[in-house]
């Protein structure tokens, strides 16, 4: 397609910047890098200290988990009104832009209910579960410039259940790009965790499960909520099970290739997983929690444990370890590369833009619209693999 003017508009939280605190900054730092690389011109509205090597226009000075912790000040008006204030100072940086189109990857309803209401070009990627205030501001009547991508059929279900318009759900994959994680035909007879330290992210339950098994196991992540180390992972960490901290780039791809299976435990409805793919493309099998979208992306790469125990998920990481490395790398290369990821967002930027370009006003009924992405159609529910 012709050369975009892309605005990524992010949340700000964290910075978009390696190594990533989470699933949704690795996700807006690709996506911007990818679209660049691809030729349109991309615009990054982040928090200030964010990478500088992005075109990079700052829409508060820092990310405000450094001020003002979200474990501590979630239910905070403070923290509202200060998310309040940055997102509508940013709303307008970015419509004096001059943009094309606008890809939001965040989580505050202000964008979306701008974009409605002024015919802006957009797509809002939902990262989480329908939560109270972005799904007020997502399930409301379509608009033909306004889709939103969710990253797996699972979610789709789950926003459609929660009262959104079902023709402006889309479905794209998150994907990676399979040379940042070197396939390794072998593993070293290890385990790897890998993802943010808190509570429904299950790091706790996979070194115990780790314990059971009596295998090795290194967990990395970011340290997101201190006392749930403390109390419940720091007992964990003797033995083989060890924390070596937060790692990113070369050193934790290397990680994650040398092990001989990953463990993935989401306690929460996971949107995506996208540590699952990221072990999958070093051929590393995943054994993993059954909840969310894991089932739906692990496939034949991996093993769920027959319940949510230490032992249930001992045993699926005794099976999932004997796979075939091949599996996981083939599936990761078939369907959750970036190239897939951003020939999906391409389509829609499209189909926003010509919304717009029709100009046609708000709908009180969901239109039968038929996209030119196959992947967002209505999706089927996720079957086993």
């Amino acid at each position: 397609m012709s050369p975009l003017r892309v605005a990524v508009l992010a949340h700000v939280r964290h910075p978009i910047r390696p190594p990533f605190e989470g699933g949704m900054e690795a996700h807006t730092w690709h996506l911007a890098r990818g679209l660049a690389a691809r030729g349109h011109h991309v615009t990054l509205y982040a928090s200030g200290d964010s990478d500088a090597s992005l075109e990079l226009v700052p829409i508060v000075d820092t990310h405000y988990e450094r001020r003002m912790p979200w474990a501590q000040y979630r239910d905070d008006a403070r923290l509202r009104a200060h998310l309040d204030s940055v997102h509508d100072a940013a709303w307008s940086l970015v419509r004096g832009g001059g943009h094309d189109v606008i890809h939001y990857s965040g989580l505050h309803p202000l964008p979306i209910a701008r974009a409605r209401a002024e015919g802006v070009p957009m797509l809002a990627s939902l990262h989480v579960p329908p939560f109270a205030r972005l799904a007020e501001a997502v399930n409301v009547a379509v608009t033909l410039h306004l889709r939103f991508s969710v990253t797996s059929a699972r979610q789709r279900d789950v926003w459609i259940g929660g009262g959104s318009p079902p023709d402006a759900i889309c479905t794209v994959a998150n994907g990676i790009d399979p040379a940042a994680w070197p396939y390794r035909p072998e593993g070293d007879g290890s385990a790897v965790w890998a993802g943010r330290i808190t509570p429904n992210k299950g790091a706790h339950l996979a070194a115990a499960a780790a314990h059971r098994a009596g295998i090795g196991l290194t967990l990395v992540g970011a340290l997101e909520d201190r006392d749930y180390f403390r109390h419940r992972l720091v007992p964990e960490l003797h033995g083989k099970v060890r924390y070596a901290g937060h790692l990113g780039g070369d050193r934790l791809s290397a990680l994650v290739g040398r092990a001989s299976v990953s463990l993935f435990t989401p306690l929460w409805e996971e949107p995506f997983g996208l540590v699952a793919i990221e072990a999958m493309a070093s051929g590393t099998p995943v054994a993993y929690i059954d909840r969310g979208a894991a089932r739906e992306v692990v496939g034949e790469a991996g093993v769920a444990a027959d319940g949510e125990s230490p032992e249930a998920l001992a045993a699926a990481l005794e099976r999932a370890r004997r796979l075939p490395r091949e599996l996981p790398r083939r599936r990761v290369e078939t369907r959750f590369t970036l190239s897939r990821m951003l020939d999906g967002y391409e389509a829609l930027y499209r189909e926003c833009i010509d919304g717009a370009e029709r100009g046609e006003p708000r709908v009180t009924r969901t239109p039968r619209v038929k996209s030119r992405v196959a992947r967002c159609r209505p999706a089927a529910r996720p079957v086993s693999a």
